[in-house]
C-alpha cells in the first residue's frame, strides 16, 4: 500500500472560480469589496466567532455570509472562495496539534513569499503577511502562539480544495463535512520543535492567563508579521 506523499501545490496554475451568476447579490458584493488578503482578513476578524452553541457546523462562504459568524475552518473556506475570484489558488493549510485541535488557514503566496488568512479565538493565530520564504517558516511563526493549556504544533499539511470533486465547498447550503475528512486523511509533514521552547512558552502563557484571564494573549515578539 502506497502512502500519499506531502507536496506543495503549484501556485502558478490558472484559477477559474464560479461565475458571477453562481453568487447571491450579498455574496458578490463582499467579493467585489474584498480585493486583497488583508481586506479579507479584516472582514473575517470583524465577524463574531462561531462557538457552535447549537451544534457543530462546517459552513461554506454562503453559510458564513448568511449567519454572519465563522470558526477557523469556515473562515478559511470563505477566504478561499473570495480570493479565488482574484486568482489565488484555493489552498488550506492545516496546523496539526498534539491535542487534536487543529487550526486551518487559507494559504497564499505573493512575489514568491508565503502568507495566510485566518480566523481564531486566539489573537496570535490569525493571518500572516506574505513575507515568509518557506512554508516551514510560515508554520514556525505559529508555534509560540499555538501553545496554551494543551496545544502544540506537531505537523502541517496542505489541501487543494480543487481536488474535492463532489463537494460544493464554496456555496453549499449544508455542512461540508467532506472538507474535514479530507483534512484528516491528507498527508502531513512532521514538525519537530524544541521541548525547552515549548515548556518556557507554556509557563509564560499560564502566568499571563492567571494575571489577565480575559485579555487576548499578544505578548509575542513577531506581532509585526501578523496580517
Amino acid at each position: 500500500m502506497h502512502r500519499k506523499r506531502f507536496k506543495i501545490p503549484d501556485f502558478r496554475s490558472v484559477i477559474q472560480g464560479p461565475p458571477r451568476e453562481a453568487f447571491r447579490d450579498e455574496e458578490w458584493n463582499w467579493i467585489r469589496k474584498l480585493r486583497t488578503p488583508r481586506q479579507v482578513q479584516e472582514f473575517l476578524r470583524a465577524l463574531p466567532y462561531n462557538w457552535e452553541e447549537e451544534g457543530e457546523t462546517l459552513r461554506t462562504f454562503r453559510g458564513v455570509v448568511k449567519h454572519g459568524k465563522a470558526h477557523c475552518l469556515e473562515a478559511a473556506l470563505a477566504a478561499a472562495t473570495i480570493l479565488e475570484q482574484r486568482g489565488y489558488p484555493p489552498l488550506l493549510l492545516d496546523l496539526e496539534s498534539q491535542d487534536k485541535l487543529d487550526h486551518v488557514l487559507f494559504l497564499f503566496r505573493e512575489r514568491g513569499r508565503y502568507g495566510a488568512v485566518a480566523r481564531s479565538r486566539d489573537a496570535g493565530l490569525h493571518g500572516r503577511k506574505p513575507v515568509f520564504r518557506t512554508l516551514r517558516a510560515l508554520v514556525m511563526s505559529y508555534v509560540d502562539p499555538y501553545v496554551d493549556g494543551s496545544g502544540r504544533i506537531i505537523g502541517y499539511g496542505i489541501l487543494d480544495l480543487r481536488t474535492l470533486r463532489r463537494c460544493n465547498w464554496r456555496l453549499s447550503e449544508r455542512n461540508v463535512w467532506a472538507v474535514e475528512r479530507a483534512l484528516i486523511e491528507m498527508p502531513h509533514r512532521k514538525l519537530a520543535t524544541s521541548d525547552r521552547r515549548y515548556q518556557a512558552m507554556l509557563l509564560r502563557f499560564r502566568a499571563f492567563r492567571e494575571k489577565y484571564p480575559d485579555s487576548p494573549v499578544t505578548f509575542y515578539s513577531d506581532r509585526h508579521l501578523w496580517l
